[in-house]
């Protein structure tokens, strides 16, 4: 038996349960990993609160690191023995083994480490779709990135420098500002205490941005909208503040003729070729130096629970793991 995080009704924090699970024998496509360092990531939350609904019971997590124990039949992808990771595949990563979809796991190069990668695959192919897929963000223009201090907000504030942007973020607190500044963040707004959108007109002198980030949601959408330029582009990835509020979108035209998305990293890895793309751009940004994957936070897997409370309550800043 191995031992995994899993809830049987949808809630708070308190509904996840540390308890013993079958794993079995990979299938055909299949391959058995046990997890060596887990990640959190807020998605979490949604799918244990319901806002993003499973069939129960379920696993919760979306991405790992560890090394592959067996693999079923027709599995080229990998071997056994291999150091892997993963962010693309069912939730289910709060384990210490599981089954997945060998063409979900990528290799990791000796410059990346087990830890770096648990805890910057999903944030750090999120930050790859958005400013490379969602919108190619080129040298030169300013960009509206929500929660700069965060887990995605910190890499993709050194993403985003490194493509020449400059980088306006918002923060909840002088402490997450400075964290932000950091890693690249040329201006940064605590919005407990700043309007977002006044501070970015006044940044910009007017000219507003192309486009925003916006993993927050209800709290931020409106705001957002009127921090863009013509034409620009509204792209919401997250509802950290809850879903957004329903759009007319006639209200769009007087606005600037502008653009709404709500994209997803599971659409934009949906192809291998995509994920293995979007992952060998990561690494090359970290095994250079570019990015730096800043752990702040660390929990037993037992104390999932806990760090769900911590991240829920914004008390965590940059990438938080989980230990098997």
């Amino acid at each position: 038996m191995s031992k995994a995080i899993r809830f049987h009704k949808a809630g708070g924090p308190e509904v996840l349960v540390y308890e013993n699970v079958e794993v079995g024998s990979p299938g055909p496509g299949q391959a058995r990993v046990r997890n060596k360092v887990i990640g959190l990531n807020f998605i979490d939350t949604y799918h244990r609160s319901g806002l993003y609904p499973l069939p129960l019971p379920h696993g919760v997590g979306m991405e790992a690191s560890g090394i592959v124990e067996a693999v079923g039949g027709g599995v080229t992808a990998v071997s056994p023995g291999d150091r892997v990771a993963y962010c693309a595949g069912p939730p289910g990563a709060y384990s210490e083994e599981r089954l997945i979809a060998a063409d979900r796991l990528v290799k990791l190069p000796n410059g990346v480490l087990d830890e770096e990668a648990a805890a910057m695959m999903l944030k750090g192919l999120t930050v790859w779709y958005l400013t490379h897929k969602t919108y190619r963000v080129e040298a030169g223009e300013t960009v509206l990135f929500h929660a700069a201090a965060g887990g995605v907000g910190l890499i993709a504030c050194q993403w985003l420098k490194a493509l020449g942007a400059t980088v306006i973020g918002t923060v909840g607190s002088d402490e997450k500002a400075e964290i932000a500044k950091a890693h690249g963040c040329d201006h940064t707004i605590v919005y407990t205490r700043e309007n977002f959108t006044d501070r970015v007109l006044e940044i910009t002198d007017g000219q507003k941005v192309p486009v925003v980030f916006d993993s927050v949601g209800k709290d931020t959408f409106r705001g957002s909208l009127a921090c863009l330029k013509p034409r620009g582009l509204m792209c919401v990835f997250g509802n950290g503040s809850g879903p957004v509020e329903a759009l007319d979108i006639n209200d769009l035209a007087p606005a600037g003729s502008l653009y709404v998305t709500r994209p997803t990293l599971m659409t934009y890895t949906a192809a291998r070729d995509d994920l293995v793309e979007g992952a060998n751009a990561l690494f090359s940004m970290v095994e250079s130096g570019k990015i730096k994957i800043d752990i702040h936070q660390t929990y037993s897997l037992s104390d999932a629970a806990q760090a769900h409370r911590d991240l829920e309550a914004r008390k965590t800043t940059g990438s938080t793991i989980l230990l098997p």
